[in-house]
This record gives structure tokens, sequence and C-alpha cells, in this order.
């Protein structure tokens, strides 16, 4: 299977791949609804509900395993829907301990190591029956990852990620006098490991570890027979921090009245004006973009790289923030023809989509 690197052929291979994602995901709707536990069931249910377009986003990457692809999206809708479900527990529940939410994200990373043994994640909060649920949810990630042959070369890549990603979500669902000074002191101590941080802004470090994206992208090209393991880290350090950061930033952008009325931290809204938060967010585009130029099926990164402004920018919620909508069109302008056939794209199916 040829990977896609033309924008009507990923369009179409692209509503190929979501139904794709459904089918698993009704799968784990039917484990969701048998978790015991009242609470753990309803942030299950809720988060797949609410979430599943992260899933039919991330099947997208399926299209870089060939002839693996279904292994690859029964790996993405399982990790995103470990990933979708924490967010729930820590965000829309009554805990803020961060001991609570580090064991809750060690299945993260027990997802991605196939030998590593099962654990209480939920030993730190009172609710703790889900019927196997999350448990089931790593054996899958565990399995899929077990039969790739070059397993061990992204090993060190993707744990970085997960524990970056597991990191972000305990500073930020603490308390919310703690948020901003942790998440800045986090900052400051990665900034001095990794020089290529020196680029970028507290929040912009912070939203570059929040994607799952660069796991998706590594582990669904070693599925294919072509993978060569020395490419492992340029896609790592291509995706962390400047794909990542690009999207996390478009999923902010359009979040920002939600999380207001939330009292939620918004990664956006600590940018000086708007010129500042438009400049920064093509800073991120650039970047991304260049460094896609030398991936494998770099033509298939760079789309993401332009698909990721179009797919947020036409998201229903941007209809209810009129201060925003300029804002919006002047992105889709300076991202190019490209974003913006893919914004109308997405226009249409998010319209159309029941």
């Amino acid at each position: 299977m040829i990977v896609p690197e033309k924008p009507w052929t990923m369009m179409l291979r692209a509503l190929e791949s979501i139904p794709r994602a459904h089918s698993y995901l009704r799968f784990w709707t039917d484990k969701a609804k048998a978790i015991p536990d009242p609470e753990l069931r309803r942030q299950a249910l809720t988060s797949i509900r609410s979430k599943a377009f992260h899933c039919e986003g991330g099947s997208l990457y399926g299209l870089l395993a060939g002839r693996q692809i279904d292994e690859a999206i029964r790996f993405i809708v399982a990790y995103q829907t470990i990933s979708d479900y924490l967010d729930n527990l820590c965000d829309r529940s009554n805990s803020l301990d961060p001991l609570d939410f580090q064991a809750l994200h060690e299945s993260m990373l027990h997802a991605l190591t196939p030998e590593a043994s099962l654990a209480g994640y939920y030993r730190h909060r009172h609710e703790r029956d889900d019927g196997g649920y999350l448990h089931g949810l790593v054996q899958t990630c565990q399995g899929v990852l077990a039969g790739i042959p070059s397993y061990q070369s992204l090993v060190p890549f993707l744990l970085d990620l997960s524990r970056s990603y597991g990191e972000l979500q305990v500073h930020k669902h603490v308390r919310r006098e703690e948020r901003l000074s942790r998440l800045q002191n986090w900052f400051a101590l990665n900034r001095d490991k990794d020089p290529v941080l020196n680029e970028m802004l507290w929040q912009e470090f912070s939203a570059s570890t929040g994607s799952t994206l660069g796991i998706y992208a590594l582990v669904c090209s070693a599925l294919r027979g072509d993978f060569l393991p020395e490419s492992a880290r340029d896609m790592k350090e291509v995706y962390f921090p400047w794909i990542q950061g690009l999207h996390i930033l478009m999923d902010y952008f359009v979040d920002q009245e939600e999380d207001r009325a939330g009292g939620d931290l918004n990664f956006c809204s600590y940018y000086a004006g708007s010129e500042e938060l438009i400049e920064r967010i093509m800073f991120f585009f650039r970047k991304a973009d260049e460094g896609a130029k030398r991936l494998s099926h770099s033509g298939f990164h760079r789309m993401v790289c332009r698909g990721l402004p179009a797919l947020y920018l036409a998201d229903r919620k941007l209809s209810f923030q009129d201060e925003l909508k300029p804002i919006a069109s002047r992105i889709i302008g300076r991202c190019g023809l490209l974003t913006m056939f893919f914004y109308l794209n997405c226009w249409v199916y998010r319209r159309l989509k029941k």
C-alpha cells in the first residue's frame, strides 16, 4: 500500500481510515459500558463520546503502516482512548493529587512496553473497579508493539515522548494556584538540557509535550516493512517539538472560550496579543514543515502540517468566538492554498457529520 502524498488521495484514504477507527471505538464503548464503578464508567463513556475525533484524526497515521493499517489503527484507537480517558479522570473528577495523576499515566508508559507488567493504576483514588477496562487498553497496545521486529529501535523515543506527556498532565491538573509555577519551572529545567527549547516560550514547550502524534508516526512507520530503524531519531525530533507543538497550539486556540468558562489553563492565553499568537503559530508551522522535508514519506508529513490548522480552524467552536474568526482567517491564509483546501473539506465534513 502506497503512502498518500497528494491532497485528494490523502482525503479519500482518510475517509477510508475513519470507519476502521469507529469499529474499534465501538468495541471499547461496549467495554466501557460494562465498567462496574459508576464514576469510572461515566468518565470512560464521556471521553469516547466527546473526543472520538481524536481517534478519527489519529487514524490517518495508519496510512503510514501500509498493509498493517488495521494493526496500526487498533493501536492508535487503544492508545488515544487511554489518553482521553485519563484526561477526563484528571480534569473532570474530584482528584487534585499529583500522585494519582502519575499512577494513572504509568499505564501509557506500560502500553508502550510489551514486557511491562500491569499495575494498579487507580491506587491513589477511591474509584478503582473498572472491570479490567484500562488493563485491556494497555494490553492491546502491547500486543501490537510486540509484533514489530524493529520495536527496540523505537523504545527510547516512544518512552521519552510518553514521559513528557505524563509530566504535563500532572503539572496542568494540580491545584490552580500551583499550575503556572510548576509548568514554568518544568520548562526551565528542560531548557538547560535541550538547546532547541531556547527557541520557544514555556507555554510552547508545554504544548509540544501534549500531543501523541509523534508516537503514532513512529509506531505506524515501524509497522511498514521498509522502515529504517536509524530514522527514528529524526522523526522524533521533527515531531517534538515542532509538529506536536503546532498540533496542540491549534487545539488550545479553538478551546479558548471553553477553557475560560471552565477556569482551565489555556496556553494561547499567555501571548501578549493576537499578533504574537499568529507569529508564534506560524513559527511552529514553518519549523514543522522544514523538518518534515527530511523524513521518509515527507509528502505525508508535510500534508499533516498543513492539515492541522485546517482541522482545528474548521471546528464548530469557532462559530461562537467572533473575536477569533479574523485571527483564524489570517492563519489559514498564511498557511497557503493546501491548508485552505483541507479547511474547506474539514468544514463540510464536520457540518455533514451527525
